[in-house]
């Protein structure tokens, strides 16, 4: 008798739907599985026997039947313990220990079996979940410890179990879907308050910019000036999560297996290492897994001590910077992942950290200098909205009170009114964006409302930096931002002077 299950497995961050086909017969014992299983899904023969005699049920064996397993389509190379429920029910219904009703026609099945019949949690749940609410499919049947995934997927009836026999009883009686457990968004207080740091006016000016509207920015300046703690405090001043980027995160977090217990509900702050590698920044490998850059969807990529990085490594971010998202392709196939972030960097100026200090002298040479700085490349630096320096701290700054200086949540307040002016124009016009930084030039243009004087101004500054068509862009982006957070539809000639500055004072050389 031959039973067919639904289920899934995941290729990238995307589940794909899988038929499970299981064939009992009366014959020398064996247990087969075609269709292009990993090593992982060959020894679920083993987990799933130990499982059924733990329940006393009856295994393969001892009932003297041949078992085969089909998982459709066969041309897909199928990966992870998914199965190992599945494949169980599948033998169990062929052998006619559970009976068959309609509850199994409406149900997608994933679980992994532990030796005595527990069910372990499994990566990719959301992603799961999500496939099966498309096509249609009325239950959901996977480990009770996937749960607070679970619960962002709306419109399907959830059933959270423990172990094969609760799964056993969910096709023999009548049990109610469980609740969804309510996700709260309420922040945690940060580790890091803007209003801790003293000093650097500047600096938060220009990573408030970069908050409102989603912008790339590059720090330098000298060791010990901040750099580290401005943009370890940063994520303070982004705005809450919405439903829509709260569900694109955990997809990717679930589909690598980096929630269990509790679901993301801040914004990512990634910080790897210079000595990463490639495909750990940017995601592939031998079977493609998001990199740091997906890993920081709809958050913040820190980079300190950019040159440092490998050169592969910078020139690999020069794509996702761009177009949002990274194409993975094998011989095969091709993957892609999300990977709208926002790049924060650091760096010092030169290799001893101090050129154009005013109070310590570089010991380098023009030539490391020069050597040191070109590590990091023009078209690199063509896709870092906003450059800043960031100048050491004298001794007066030191006496400011922290009443005195302006906290996170009244940054992130003018933040949040900033992103709402954004969303709205985009809603208003059915365009797929959330920032400013995310419009393609038509856009940019279309909500780029100069006054006169700023048309004036930016020609001239087009003129005498030699801008290239991407900096023109960028600098109206940058403009349009700084026009919402000061509430004004118009962008003045003030705001084109600031995102020109921004824009030139590092990529003209002036660190």
């Amino acid at each position: 008798m031959t039973i067919s299950l639904k289920s899934a497995t995941i290729f990238g961050i995307e589940a794909l739907p899988v038929e499970v086909e299981v064939d009992a017969f009366r014959g020398v014992p064996s247990f087969n599985i075609v269709g292009l299983a990993d090593k992982t899904i060959q020894e679920s023969k083993e987990r799933i026997s130990s499982a059924l005699k733990n329940f006393n049920l009856l295994s393969p064996a001892k009932e003297q039947r041949k078992i085969t397993v089909n998982l459709a389509p066969a041309d897909i190379k199928k990966e992870g313990s998914f199965f190992d429920l599945p494949i169980a029910l599948g033998y169990l219904l062929a052998s006619k220990q559970v009976r068959i009703n309609e509850k199994v026609e409406n149900t997608l099945f994933v679980g992994e079996l532990s030796l005595d019949g527990r069910l372990r949690p499994v990566e990719g749940i959301l992603s799961i979940g999500l496939m099966a609410r498309k096509f249609a499919i009325k239950n959901f049947v996977f480990p009770k410890e996937n749960f607070s995934e679970a619960s962002l997927i709306k419109n399907l009836n959830l059933f959270p179990l423990s172990s094969l026999k609760e799964v056993i009883d969910y096709l023999e009686k009548e049990i109610s879907p469980a609740r969804r457990e309510k996700i709260s968004l309420e922040r945690k207080n940060s580790e890091f308050d803007f209003n801790q740091i003293k000093g650097q006016r500047e600096a938060k000016e220009a990573l408030k910019i970069a908050a409102a509207g989603g912008h790339n920015l590059l720090m330098i300046g000298s060791p010990g000036s901040g750099k580290t703690l401005l943009a370890k405090a940063f994520p303070s001043i982004l705005p809450s999560l919405s439903e829509e980027e709260l569900i694109e995160i955990n997809r990717i977090y679930s589909s690598v297996g980096l929630i269990r217990k509790r679901i993301l509900t801040e914004r990512p702050f990634r910080h790897p290492h210079h000595s990463s590698s490639q495909i750990a920044i940017l995601g592939g490998g031998s079977e493609p897994r998001p990199g740091e850059i997906s890993l920081a969807h709809r958050g913040v990529l820190f980079l300190d001590e950019l040159p440092e990085f490998a050169r592969n490594v910078l020139e690999g971010l020069r794509q996702p910077l761009e177009e949002g998202e990274i194409v993975v392709s094998r011989a095969k196939h091709s993957l892609t992942f999300p990977a709208k972030f926002i790049l924060l960097a650091a760096m010092n100026p030169c290799p001893c950290g101090y050129y154009n200090d005013p109070y310590k002298e570089c010991r380098c040479s023009p030539r490391e200098i020069a050597r040191y700085q070109k590590r990091i490349s023009g078209p690199f630096l063509d896709r870092i909205d906003i450059q800043i320096e960031v100048p050491r701290i004298i001794s007066s700054q030191y006496q400011e009170r922290r009443e005195e200086i302006e906290s996170s949540e009244e940054i992130r307040k003018k933040v949040e009114i900033a992103r709402k002016i954004q969303v709205e124009r985009f809603r208003k016009e059915n365009l797929p964006f959330l920032t400013n930084s995310e419009m393609d030039s038509k856009t940019t243009e279309k909500f780029a409302f100069l006054t006169k004087e700023a048309k004036d101004f930016l020609e001239k500054a087009v003129d005498k930096y030699s801008l290239s068509g991407r900096s023109y862009f960028k600098i109206l982006k940058v403009a349009r931002t700084i026009a919402d957070l000061n509430q004004r539809e118009k962008i003045s000639a003030n705001d084109i002077f600031l995102a020109v500055n921004y824009r030139t004072k590092v990529s003209q050389g002036l660190i």
